[in-house]
């Protein structure tokens, strides 16, 4: 009887391979230890956030000792420590009553002034010390954080109620240098839709006696507003934000402001649409005004004017005492023009009435040297099936340009190279002859620059090159002992074919440690579509790449490429999907994928996963949708689901203007993921931040509308008071990896995981 009792309770057990794998604290807590700020500090020998100032060379880096602040001279190759770490946080203690620990502090907080002199901010305030007393004050010639100063430092502009006005830094005296600008017209206003910031957008000329600006025009544009989560009334924040297919955009209505005379100087010429020749925005980071150069005399300065599809690109020369200005030269493309590949890169060379150009025109990224009096072509500056990618200066004295570039030297195509080049296309010389990736950073007089170079899987080495010979000498070589003592490994780059069977397509595999080839791994695929950025953005070497390693230490496969529609090589590969940004390249993601799992029978082709932000958000739902019964789960943050929501300048310049046809349908709906909701199968999880000013949360919700109306389950997840970069957020970061492990993977996560510190 006893036994036949035992037979029935066997019987009635759910059979050990129907039970779901249970990962463990204990795994997320190693998977949590393959995160930057874990694998960071097992590295020594970096060069982090360098910068040149008086041809001297600063940088921090990680040694045996902590993080240290350097200082070089290239001509004596003399190395010694920016200054005594321990005197500086004593100093800087006593004035600011805060305990401070030099080492501590970001090295964008340090300035480095003349006369042996650096200022810091603290906590947004401003101290000055000397370092050859280590004596600390208040500066009270520090920039604020919404000023532009002058070249000579003398003087900083800022806006106050729609008008620029000028600081003088010695003596604190404020001026009014316009009185016209109204709420919506205002000078230099800083504002995108997609991005709002107080500096003010301005190109100060070489003498500091004038400002290139415009007065920004959004009196009739639309608005946008967002509300906070709160007890009570919630703030509601509203502004202006043009949409693709508006009849009124932001406008440009460019002026010269002499700040000695307070005169203000119209260009002679209508409003410009709100564009840039390169980005979304016609602000630099540090607010600086994009597509000016000033002539040395700061008499005239050149500038493109751009169209608003993006298609043609005109450049023009504007005299900066009367406003005139006088058409030299226009370029058009088919699909969108753009004035370089990493930054714009087109330069004025106005002693000798020419201009160094950049296009796309052979297909290839090349340098043209135009005519400025004529708008004649005089001769091609670089060519060949490979491109440039940023001119980073010209010495006018030897007609010699020093740029960056990619494809020419076999290999990795995205690897990136120094060349310097007469303006009459004669001598090019290779000037980082390593086949790796080269990051590099020039000093004031184009003499000496600074080189990183490693791959992926080799660790950087920072050199200083000379750039007229091959003399170099060694600054620092990154140990990564301490890393790999711990079984870290880089992740294994891969070629594989396009969609097509045309283009290599070049990307990264992460395994997990405890690798085993005679398993099977399931597949989550990393994406960021692009078109302006790829999915790896750099060929260099980290410690990690976001928590792609991480994702994979919990037993997946994580692969990302930089398909179609990317850029940094040809004109054609990067437009691939221009007026088709639905497309996302996932069509090389799917065959990329394929083509892995017939090499390797470790990969579960059974079992691919999705996630991406932003443009990653958009492009892993439209996976969804596009591929059902490929991609089986999805995690898309803050994801663009549809461009007609989404900044103006971006989509129509991808995307092309808003075209609604007279059966209601628009030349936009191919990208639009609400239109194909019902096509859902898999597990998607959709996440926004209620606060993103960037990629408003409408998009998303516009998705899980049509969701609702196709009857489709789904996951969402609102953050409340969120902006935009949310994606690694601890909370966040555990939330993805629970998606995965339990819907793709099959297992069981440890219940609410605690990140010991904020993820990096």
């Amino acid at each position: 009887m006893l036994k036949k009792i035992t037979v029935l309770l066997l019987m009635c057990l759910p059979s050990a391979s129907l039970l779901a794998a249970q990962l463990t604290t204990s795994d997320y807590q190693k998977a949590e230890k393959q995160l930057s700020k874990y694998t960071d500090k097992l590295v020594t020998g970096t060069v982090e956030s360098p910068f040149w100032q008086n041809n001297r060379l600063f940088y921090k880096s990680r040694t045996q000792q902590g993080e240290q602040f350097f200082k070089v001279n290239p001509i004596t190759q003399q190395k010694t420590l920016a200054f005594d770490h321990q005197k500086l946080s004593k100093a800087l203690a006593v004035i600011s009553d805060t305990e401070v620990n030099a080492y501590d502090l970001p090295f964008n907080t340090f300035t480095v002034r003349l006369n042996n002199k650096i200022a810091v901010k603290i906590k947004n305030k401003h101290y000055l010390c000397d370092l050859t007393n280590y004596l600390c004050a208040s500066d009270t010639d520090a920039k604020k954080s919404n000023e532009m100063i002058s070249p000579d430092g003398k003087l900083a502009v800022f806006i106050r109620d729609y008008n620029l006005w000028s600081r003088n830094l010695k003596t604190n005296k404020e001026v009014q240098l316009t009185k016209d600008g109204i709420k919506n017209f205002g000078y230099a206003t800083n504002n995108a839709g997609w991005i709002r910031k107080d500096t003010p957008v301005v190109k100060w000329s070489p003498d500091s006696t004038k400002l290139a600006t415009f007065k920004h025009d959004s009196r009739n544009v639309g608005d946008m507003a967002l509300v906070s989560t709160n007890v009570g009334h919630p703030t509601i924040d509203q502004w202006k934000y043009p949409l693709p297919g508006d009849e009124h955009i932001f406008a440009i209505h460019r002026v010269v402001i002499d700040v000695k005379k307070q005169t203000v100087i119209p260009l002679d010429m209508p409003a410009d649409p709100h564009r840039s020749s390169i980005t979304d925005h016609v602000a630099g980071n540090n607010g600086e005004f994009l597509d000016i150069d000033w002539a040395h005399n700061s008499k005239s300065f050149a500038f493109i004017s751009s169209s608003r599809d993006h298609k043609t690109a005109t450049l023009k020369i504007a005299n900066a005492d009367n406003g005139q200005v006088k058409t030299v030269y226009s370029e058009t493309e088919e699909s969108f023009f753009e004035s370089g590949v990493s930054a714009i890169s087109w330069k004025y060379l106005d002693k000798t009435n020419e201009f160094i150009w950049f296009s796309q025109r052979s297909n290839w990224g090349h340098f043209y040297l135009i005519d400025s009096k004529t708008g004649k072509i005089k001769n091609q500056i670089t060519r060949g099936d490979w491109t440039v990618l940023e001119l980073l200066s010209v010495d006018e004295k030897t007609d010699t340009l020093y740029f960056t570039g990619a494809g020419r030297e076999g290999g990795d195509p995205y690897f990136n190279y120094l060349y310097s080049i007469n303006k009459n296309g004669k001598n090019l010389t290779l000037l980082t002859p390593e086949k790796k990736h080269h990051r590099v950073s020039m000093n004031e007089d184009s003499t000496y620059f600074l080189d990183r170079f490693s791959t992926p899987e080799q660790a950087e080495v920072s050199v200083i090159r000379k750039t007229q010979s091959n003399e170099k000498f060694t600054l620092e070589t990154m140990d990564i002992g301490q890393l790999t003592a711990t079984g870290w490994a880089p992740p294994t780059p891969f070629i594989v074919k396009d969609r097509n069977n045309e283009h290599d397509i070049y990307g990264l595999l992460y395994k997990p440690s405890h690798f085993d080839k005679n398993k099977s791994y399931p597949v989550v695929n990393y994406i960021y579509p692009g078109p302006q950025v790829g999915s790896i953005r750099g060929r260099h070497f980290r410690t990690a790449r976001g928590d792609n390693q991480a994702l994979a230490e919990l037993g997946f496969i994580v692969i990302e490429i930089d398909a179609l529609g990317t850029p940094g090589r040809s004109k054609s590969f990067h437009e691939f999907y221009y007026a088709n940004m639905g497309d996302s390249g996932l069509p090389d993601q799917v065959a990329a994928i394929k083509q892995l799992a017939k090499k390797h029978s470790w990969i579960d082709i059974d079992r691919v996963g999705i996630w991406g932000h932003s443009g990653g958000g958009f492009a892993s739902t439209k996976a969804m949708f596009s591929y059902p019964d490929f991609y089986k789960v999805a995690v898309s943050e803050a994801g663009n689901h549809d461009n007609r929501n989404y900044a103006d300048e971006w989509g129509e310049k991808y995307h092309g203007l808003l075209v609604n046809n007279e059966n209601k349908t628009t030349n936009y709906d191919s990208q639009a993921n609400q239109l194909f909701a019902d096509k859902l199968k898999g597990k998607l999880l959709l996440v926004h931040g209620t606060l993103d000013t960037n990629v408003t949360p409408y998009n998303t919700l516009m998705v899980v509308d049509a969701l609702i109306e196709a009857n489709k389950d789904f996951d969402m997840l609102m953050l409340p008071n969120r902006g935009h970069g949310f994606a690694r957020e601890p909370y966040m970061v555990r939330k993805r990896w629970d998606y995965f492990v339990t819907h793709l993977m099959g297992a069981v996560p440890p219940k609410e995981f605690n990140f010991s510190s904020t993820v990096k």
